[in-house]
C-alpha cells in the first residue's frame, strides 16, 4: 500500500480522515445559525485545520461564501500597529471574496481603525453579498505575542458576534476562530471572545480511532495490543499515531517495538518533531526551566499560567486547571536525555543539528551537485501542493535541461561534464531568493525550481535570468555538430504555473513543464517556453 507522508492537514479526499461525528455535526449546526462563533482549540498537530477544512467544504456545496486566513502567513510589519494590521485583515477578506478593496473609502483616522474596519464589513464587504460569509481565522494564538494588538482585535470579534443579535448585516457573518492554546494576555471579560459562542477543544484519539486509522493503513490492529503498545509511548496523538502507522507501512522490515525503542533518539522516526520542540525552547529559556520542572516531577506541579500555556500550545503539558503534567511518556523519555542547560544544553542543539544535517546529505542530497535529490523534490512538491490549497496561492515548476549534455561529456570527458554540472547549479542557486523556494537536481541533466506564491510570468522572467546567467559562464560547447543553439553551454527551460486544487494531483503541475521544455528542445533549444495549459499569471502575449 502506497501512503502519503504525513504532512499538513488531511484532504477532503483522504480515506486516512477519523471522523470525530459529535464534534463534527455540532460545529456543522452551529455555523449555519447567523451570527455563529465557534472557537476551536487544540496544540499543533492535533488536527485542527484538518476540521476546518471540512467545516468550510461543507459550507461552500450549502453555498455559503468561505474565507481562510492563516496569522502564521503575517508579515511581521503587519503587527507593527492595529491600522495596518486590520486593514491587512480587511483587505485579504477582499482578496477572497474577489471584491476590489476599497480601504481608503470606509478608512477615516478620525473615527478609530476598529470602527472603520467595522464600517468596511458592515457596509462594503457584507452589503457586496448575498449569502453567509464563514471567516476563519487560524493560528489566532499568533496575536497573542502583541497584547495591544490582540486587545483590539478580539474585542472586535467579540462586539461583531453580540451586534449580530441586532444588525441585519452582520448575521450573515460567521466566524471559526482557531488557536491552539488560551489566550494569556489581560482581557476584560466583556471584551473577550474566549467566553462566548461554541467552543471546541479537540480530544486525542481513542483507543478504536487508533485501530480504525491503522486498518486505513492496511495493518490488522483488530486485537488492540498494538494499538494500546503505541498509545503508551505517544497517547492518541493523531499526528505521532500516524507518523508510526506510516513508517510500520513503508517499513514493515521493522517492528512497532523496534520502532517504539528508537523513538526517542536521533534516527528514530519522532527525531524532527522532537528536534523542531527542543529548538523551540531553545530560543525561550524561561520554557527550558518550566519543562525541566515538569520533566523532573513525579506527579504534577503549578507553574506560571503563560509559562503552562506556552508549553500547552506546543503540546508538551496538559493542563488540568492549575496541574501541568508532561503529555507523553515519549517526551520524558527525550527530555530526561538531555542536559537542558547551560552550555551543554547549546552543544546538544548543536550536535543534533549537525546530525540531522548528515541524515538529510545522506539521504535527500546530491552528491555532485550539492542539491536536493528528486526524492526530496517529489516530497516538498506534495507538501506545498496540500499547503497552496489552503492558501490558493499559485506555484510555479520550471525544468531547465543542459542541452546536448551527452554530447559535451563525449566531447570532453565526463569529469569536465560534472564540473560542468556543478558550476550550472551553482549559478542556478544564485538566482533563488526566497526560503521557501527549491532547486533539486531533477534528472541527470535536469534541474527543477519549485517556487510557490509565484506566478507564471514571474516564473518566467526567473527563468530567462536563469538562462542567461548560465550562458554568461561561458563554458565552451564546441559547436561541431548542427543544431547546436549556442557556442556556449545553454539551458533550455519549462514553465508551469497553477492554483493547486484538492482534487488534482501535482504530476499535472510536472507534466505541464515538461511539456513545455519539449517545446522549448522543439523550437531550437537556449529558449524558455510557458505551459498551455497551466499558465496562470501569464498572457501568451507577455
Amino acid at each position: 500500500m502506497s501512503v502519503a507522508f504525513p504532512s499538513g492537514p488531511v484532504s477532503l479526499n483522504s480515506s486516512l480522515y477519523i471522523t470525530r461525528p459529535q464534534i463534527e455535526e455540532l460545529a456543522y449546526q452551529e455555523i449555519n445559525k447567523p451570527g455563529s462563533l465557534i472557537r476551536i482549540k487544540a496544540p499543533k498537530q492535533m488536527g485542527k485545520t484538518s476540521l476546518v477544512l471540512r467545516l468550510l467544504d461543507r459550507t461552500q456545496q450549502a453555498g455559503f461564501h468561505t474565507v481562510y486566513l492563516d496569522f502564521l502567513q503575517a508579515d511581521e510589519t503587519v503587527f507593527n500597529s492595529l491600522d495596518k494590521f486590520l486593514r491587512w485583515f480587511c483587505a485579504n477578506v477582499s482578496y477572497q471574496l474577489q471584491l476590489k478593496p476599497m480601504l481608503d473609502d470606509y478608512w477615516d483616522e478620525d473615527i478609530g481603525s476598529k470602527v472603520s474596519c467595522t464600517i468596511y464589513f458592515q457596509g462594503y464587504l457584507l452589503e457586496q453579498i448575498d449569502r453567509p460569509l464563514v471567516l476563519a481565522l487560524n493560528e489566532v494564538n499568533r496575536i497573542f505575542e502583541y497584547p495591544k494588538i490582540a486587545q483590539d482585535f478580539l474585542a472586535l470579534l467579540r462586539s461583531w458576534y453580540e451586534e449580530a443579535k441586532q444588525i441585519e448585516n452582520l448575521e450573515k457573518l460567521r466566524i471559526l476562530v482557531v488557536y491552539s492554546t488560551d489566550v494569556y494576555i489581560t482581557l476584560n471579560i466583556n471584551q473577550s471572545p474566549f467566553n462566548i459562542g461554541l467552543p471546541i477543544k479537540l480530544p486525542e484519539l481513542s483507543l478504536d480511532q487508533v485501530q480504525e486509522l491503522a486498518q486505513c493503513y492496511g495493518l490488522d490492529w483488530t486485537d488492540g495490543s498494538q494499538a494500546k503498545t503505541l498509545m503508551a509511548m505517544v497517547g492518541g496523538h493523531p499526528y505521532l499515531v500516524q507518523l508510526a502507522l506510516y513508517h510500520l507501512t513503508n517499513s514493515p522490515q521493522k517492528s512497532l517495538n523496534q520502532l517504539l525503542g528508537e523513538a526517542a533518539t536521533i534516527t528514530g522516526i519522532y527525531h524532527t518533531h522532537l528536534q523542531e520542540l527542543l529548538a523551540t525552547l531553545q530560543r525561550y529559556p524561561e520554557l527550558v526551566s518550566a519543562i525541566k520542572e515538569v520533566v523532573n516531577a513525579e506527579g504534577s506541579v503549578q507553574l506560571n499560567p503563560l509559562l503552562a500555556y506556552k508549553l500547552e500550545s506546543l503540546g508538551l503539558v496538559k493542563l488540568e486547571g492549575n496541574q501541568c503534567s508532561l503529555s507523553y511518556p515519549l517526551y520524558r523519555l527525550y527530555f530526561t536525555s538531555q542536559t537542558l542547560e547551560g552550555d551543554t544544553w547549546r552543544k546538544q542543539i548543536e550536535e543534533l543539528q549537525k546530525q540531522n544535517q548528515e541524515l538529510y546529505r545522506l539521504r535527500y542530497l546530491d552528491d555532485l551537485t550539492q542539491l536536493a535529490k528528486r526524492e526530496y523534490f517529489n516530497l516538498y512538491l506534495e507538501q506545498y501542493w496540500q499547503k497552496l490549497v489552503d492558501e490558493q496561492a499559485p506555484l510555479s515548476l520550471i525544468l531547465c535541461d543542459i542541452d546536448y549534455l551527452k554530447i559535451y561529456n563525449n566531447t570532453y570527458g565526463y569529469e569536465a561534464g560534472n564540473d560542468c554540472l556543478r558550476l550550472v547549479a551553482r549559478a542556478i542557486c544564485q538566482l533563488v531568493t526566497y526560503p521557501d523556494e527549491l532547486v533539486a537536481r531533477y534528472e541527470d541533466d535536469k534541474f527543477a525550481l519549485l517556487l510557490p506564491r509565484l506566478n507564471a510570468l514571474s516564473a518566467f522572467s526567473i527563468a530567462e535570468k536563469n538562462r542567461d546567467k548560465v550562458k554568461q559562464l561561458a563554458i565552451v560547447h564546441g559547436n561541431k555538430f548542427t543544431g547546436f543553439p549556442s557556442s556556449v553551454v545553454s539551458l533550455s527551460l519549462g514553465v508551469a504555473c497553477t492554483i493547486p486544487q484538492r482534487e488534482n494531483s501535482p504530476t499535472i503541475l510536472i507534466q505541464a513543464a515538461e511539456k513545455a521544455l519539449t517545446e522549448s528542445k522543439i523550437h531550437g533549444r537556449d529558449r524558455t517556453s510557458v505551459s498551455t495549459t497551466l499558465n496562470y499569471g501569464y498572457s501568451l502575449n507577455s
